[in-house]
C-alpha cells in the first residue's frame, strides 16, 4: 500500500536541539542532495511528500525549514530562475496583525512576522506590497544592507528552533535582479495550492512522531488498557486517513492538472490538521503525566505541532472551502 510514512520510525536528531543543531542537520541534507526534491505536479509529487513527511517526522522544526527551502526551490523554478549556488532558502509571505513588506520608491521596507530561519538562512522569496495592484515576489539577501532579524520576537516554546522572529527591511534597494515573476504570480501559479500540501505532509510527519513516542512509552510500560488500545487505535486510524488522502491527491496532481488544485489541496490541509486536533487532545491522555514530565521528546513534540499546524486557520479555511464547493452548481 502506497503511503508518506515509512512503516519505522527515522532516527531523531541528537543531543540537544537548537537552531544551531537543525540549521547543521539542513545544511548536511542540501550537500547530500536530499532536499533536492522532485518538483510538485511534475510526475513524483508523492515522493516529494514523502520526504518532507519522512523530516517532519524526524522533528518539526527541521522539516519546517526544509519546507521553506524545497518550496523556494519550487518557486523560482516555476519562474525560470536558478537558485543561487548552496544556499539555504525560506519563503516568508506572513501577514499577520497588519505587518508585511512593501515596495515604497524603488525600496523594500516594513515587517514580516514568522519568519522561519531569520537568522541563520541566506536568501528569502519575500511577498511584498507592490504600488496599488497585486503584491509581488522577490529574491532578497539576508546579508544586504537593510535587512535585520528581530530574535526577540520569537519567544516561541513550540517550534522554539525555528527561530522564526520578524524581519525588518529598512529601504533595501529593489533591482530588476530581485523581482521574481509579475505582480501578482506568486499567489496565481499552479504550484501555489501544491506548496500548501507539501506543508500539511510536514504536519502528517509531527503526527506521526507523536504516535511514535506514545507508542514508545506503552511498549517500554509493558502494558496497557483498553481505553489506551481504543484510542491509539482510533489515532492511527486518523493519520492513515490523511495519509490516504496525501497519496491520492499526489497521484491526481501529477496525472490529472485539470482537477481544481486549490480545492484537492485544502482538503489535504483540512484532513490533516483534524488528524493533528485529535492527536493533540488524545496523545496525553493515554500517556498521562509521566511521558509529559519526565523527558522532554513527546511534550516537545506536542508543542512543535500544536504550533506548526496553526499555520491552518481552521472554521476560517474550511469555510473558504465550503464557499468554494458552492460556486457554479458545484457538487
Amino acid at each position: 500500500m502506497k503511503t508518506l510514512l515509512e512503516p519505522t520510525a527515522p532516527e531523531p536528531l541528537s543531543g540537544p536541539r537548537s537552531v544551531e543543531t537543525v540549521t547543521a542537520t539542513l545544511r548536511l541534507l542540501m550537500a547530500n542532495g536530499v532536499l533536492d526534491l522532485p518538483r510538485p505536479g511534475q510526475g513524483d509529487t508523492w515522493g516529494r511528500w514523502t520526504t518532507l513527511a519522512g523530516l517532519g517526522r524526524r522533528d518539526l522544526v527541521l522539516g519546517r525549514l526544509a519546507e521553506g527551502h524545497a518550496d523556494a526551490l519550487a518557486i523560482l523554478a516555476e519562474a525560470g530562475r536558478e537558485p543561487v549556488p548552496e544556499a539555504l532558502y525560506g519563503v516568508w509571505a506572513a501577514r499577520s496583525g497588519g505587518t508585511g513588506a512593501a515596495v515604497v520608491g524603488g525600496a523594500l521596507t516594513g515587517t514580516v512576522r514568522f519568519c522561519s530561519g531569520a537568522q541563520v538562512l541566506d536568501r528569502a522569496l519575500v511577498v511584498a506590497d507592490f504600488e496599488d495592484g497585486p503584491p509581488i515576489l522577490l529574491e532578497v539577501g539576508l546579508d544586504e544592507p537593510g535587512v535585520r532579524a528581530l530574535p526577540e520576537t520569537w519567544q516561541a516554546i513550540g517550534m522554539d528552533a525555528s527561530d522564526s522572529g520578524d524581519i525588518r527591511f529598512d529601504g533595501v534597494p529593489v533591482t530588476a535582479a530581485h523581482i521574481v515573476g509579475e505582480p501578482g504570480w506568486y499567489v496565481s501559479r499552479p504550484g501555489f495550492a501544491l506548496g500548501g500540501a507539501g506543508v500539511a505532509a510536514v504536519w502528517l510527519g509531527g503526527c506521526a512522531a507523536v504516535m511514535d513516542s506514545v507508542t514508545a512509552y506503552l511498549l517500554a510500560r509493558g502494558a496497557a488498557d483498553d481505553h489506551q488500545h481504543a484510542h491509539l487505535g482510533a489515532l492511527h486510524t486518523a493519520i492513515h486517513q490523511a495519509d490516504a488522502l496525501l497519496v491520492r491527491t499526489a497521484e491526481v496532481v501529477d496525472t490529472e492538472p485539470e482537477e481544481d488544485l486549490p480545492l484537492l489541496t485544502g482538503f489535504c490541509r483540512a484532513a490533516v490538521e483534524h488528524a493533528a486536533r485529535q492527536v493533540l487532545d488524545v496523545a496525553p491522555e493515554i500517556t498521562g503525566p509521566t511521558a509529559l514530565c519526565r523527558e522532554r521528546r513527546l511534550p516537545q513534540q506536542l508543542a512543535d505541532l500544536m504550533v506548526y499546524v496553526r499555520q491552518h486557520h481552521g472554521a476560517r479555511d474550511l469555510a473558504a472551502l465550503g464557499v468554494e464547493l458552492l460556486k457554479d452548481g458545484r457538487r
